[in-house]
């Protein structure tokens, strides 16, 4: 009798069904300069996917490592209008620095080699010994003193992002319906700060709530909506909704947990409602020491954690799925900052070896990077990681 092996996209839900696949799934994330280097090492072929959307090499690198998962953005399919661009800018599809996926990043980049992105955040490139980063080179809305003020930012509106090529894009690059699909939908508090500024909106949220409640409001109805539209096209093709917002730093969270359920959650919880309607699951992403925070998490419906920092306080891998492991599905786990990019094959051997026995116990895992794959990572790390005989228990 001939035993088929299930397909990556079985493998994911098993996973996530809490049961154990016939192998821990994997999902990939990186760095430009971490992709550029494992295409130069794999020799790999374009694979044949929609160039226009998808970078064909960097589909070719997920394929030669065997990963399960791919990722599509709302930031694929960005359509501003032309007056959005300012004077000497260009469209740039492809260079934005953070731009973690074979996906294109809608960026516009200014005359001055600065960018600036669909919701107006302004980066800049900072080099540094192992290439460059985007940081932010200044936020938009810090000057602002009222609710009046903020009214005149040019706010995308759901009409600036056209979804209508996704279904093509989903065939050109799983026709069968192999791998797992995520849709990434972006952030509330995130984006606000660095619309705002980081210690702006810090302090508004204890002295002005009415502002960053006006950013995140806005920044979600846009997000509710295009998640709306892109359920509507694909719902029935897509595995899981993904959103991201760093409330957490390495000791412990950023704002309080009375603050987060104020001023946060009611923007997540919309978010997570919408995709439940469908019955689609949500993973959320928070770096960082957000475990005071799980309980609360799951109650909201949350379906995936993500990236599990082995480095930050509270993040242990044994206590957590000891204590939420039958609740909550796992993302991440291999610590990025000292194992991937100091230690030897040998060690990150180890620690993907460890990961998989404890977090994969009875399935709710896939294992990934703590966040993207840095540069300073060797690439025989990476290799290392993705050994695909290290994924079964």
């Amino acid at each position: 009798m001939t035993v088929t092996s299930p397909t990556s996209r079985e493998r994911v839900l098993t996973a996530l069904a809490h049961s154990e696949p016939d192998r821990v799934p994997v999902d990939f994330l990186a760095t430009p300069r971490i992709w550029d280097e494992l295409v130069a090492r794999l020799g790999v072929e374009p694979a044949d996917v929609p160039s226009d959307y998808v970078e064909p090499r960097r589909e070719a690198v997920l394929r030669r490592l065997e990963i399960d998962q791919r990722v599509l953005s709302y930031d694929m399919f960005c359509n501003p209008p032309e007056s959005v661009l300012e004077d000497g800018a260009v469209v740039d599809w492809w260079e934005a620095l953070d731009r973690s996926t074979p996906n294109r990043m809608w960026r516009q980049r200014l005359a001055d080699g600065t960018t600036r992105d669909v919701w107006g955040i302004h980066r800049r490139a900072v080099e540094h010994e192992f290439g460059s980063y985007d940081e932010l080179a200044s936020s938009p809305l810090q000057a602002a003193e009222s609710v009046d003020d903020l009214e005149r930012h040019p706010w995308p509106e759901p009409g600036w992002w056209d979804f209508s090529p996704l279904p093509e894009v989903i065939h050109g690059l799983d026709p069968d319906g192999n791998v797992h699909l995520r849709y990434r939908i972006g952030s509330a508090f995130e984006l606000a700060w660095q619309l705002r500024g980081m210690q702006e909106l810090l302090m508004d949220l204890v002295t002005e709530p009415e502002i960053p409640r006006f950013i995140m409001g806005r920044l979600t109805d846009v997000h509710v909506e295009n998640t709306r539209r892109v359920l509507d096209l694909v719902g029935d093709r897509l595995d899981l909704v993904y959103f991201y917002d760093d409330v957490a730093t390495q000791n412990s969270l950023m704002i309080s947990p009375e603050t987060w359920r104020e001023e946060i959650r009611p923007h997540h919880a919309r978010l997570v409602e919408l995709a439940h309607s469908r019955s689609v699951p949500v993973m959320y992403h928070c770096d960082g020491a957000i475990a005071r925070l799980i309980p609360e998490l799951i109650e909201l419906g949350i379906d995936v954690l993500n990236p599990i920092q082995p480095d930050a306080a509270g993040m242990d891998a044994r206590v957590l799925k000891d204590q939420f492991g039958d609740r909550l599905a796992f993302h991440g786990g291999i610590d990025i900052i000292k194992t991937l990019p100091r230690g030897t094959p040998e060690e990150v051997a180890a620690e993907v070896r460890r990961c998989v026995e404890i977090l994969g116990e009875g399935g709710g895992y896939v294992l990934c990077s703590s966040h993207h794959v840095q540069p300073d990572t060797p690439v025989d790390n990476v290799l290392a990681m993705y050994d695909v005989s290290l994924r079964y228990r």
